[in-house]
């Protein structure tokens, strides 16, 4: 399957990550959210991004130019109807999944393949609420997209073959290697590291460490780049816990049930980098 004409719904940090990456590969861009700041700030994050990469000599200003003006931004999901692959970026949240790609399924032309970016919802379900289940699949795009080079690949009960493998040609055309997961809760990211996430905050509640020493303790005893807690506030705790609830609904296993302190900081507003506090105080 040829495609020409890439679709994002949602502009946030996942979605203005895939934009990039689908019009630095040369696919024509339409990008929309629910208004036009949310948009315009999208497009401001995809310009500094494109500008580092300038400064630091990866891409010329040509480039960056050429880039930029493949992204068309729009607050209109019906300028959807000519795109050939979209994928869906919104907020990890069920309700709202099921309506966009109802919308979508509406919207696109019947071979249209509609994507979701799901960190943890079964696309199977996706998929039942609308009329092409054979052409919805998860792309799950790692974070920060235009630097993590993994895409994991979900395919429901219902995808066909021929949906699978453009995704699959696809993710290689962005330049990302992608792996296969089949089709349940977290799939094989976050189903491995959410827990250990979750876990992390449970050693902060019950004491165990200061958030400092735990993850000193992942960073240098297991050669991770990045503390448990800390890539917690980078992902978002409202993601986090989002997760983990999908997961412990899921297989209803009580392994997988949120730590109450996680639960305490999302009901606060602490969400983690985006909102300034989370495990740690961004407001400097």
């Amino acid at each position: 399957m040829d495609v020409n004409i890439f679709g994002v719904v949602g502009s946030g940090q996942m979605g203005n990550g895939i934009a990039q990456v689908a019009a630095a590969s040369g696919l024509e861009v339409i990008m929309t959210d629910i208004n036009e700041d949310f948009v315009n700030k999208g497009m401001a994050v995809i310009e500094k991004n494109l500008t580092r990469s300038v400064d630091k000599g990866r891409i010329s200003q040509e480039d960056k130019t050429t880039i930029m003006g493949r992204i068309k931004p729009s607050i209109d999901i019906k300028d959807m109807d000519g795109a050939d692959f979209v994928v869906e970026a919104a907020t990890e949240n069920e309700e709202l999944k099921f309506n966009i790609f109802r919308d979508l399924d509406a919207i696109c032309p019947s071979h249209s393949i509609l994507s979701s970016n799901t960190s943890s919802i079964p696309i199977g379900r996706i998929a039942s609420k609308t009329g092409r289940p054979d052409k919805v699949i998860g792309m799950h795009f790692m974070n920060p997209v235009p630097v993590m080079k993994l895409v994991e690949v979900i395919r429901g009960l219902s995808t066909s073959d021929d949906t699978f493998q453009a995704t699959w040609d696809l993710s290689k055309t962005f330049g990302k290697t992608p792996a296969q997961s089949d089709d349940f809760p977290g799939f094989i990211a976050n189903r491995i590291l959410m827990p250990m996430i979750n876990e992390a905050v449970f050693s902060l509640y019950h004491g165990v460490g200061t958030k400092e020493d735990i993850d000193t303790v992942m960073k240098l005893g297991m050669n991770h780049p990045m503390g448990p807690l800390a890539l917690a506030d980078l992902i978002g705790l409202d993601t986090c816990l989002a997760i983990m609830e999908t997961l412990h609904a899921g297989f209803k296993d009580p392994k997988y049930r949120p730590c109450p302190l996680l639960v305490k900081y999302v009901e606060a507003g602490w969400l983690g980098r985006k909102a300034g506090k989370g495990f740690y105080d961004y407001t400097s």
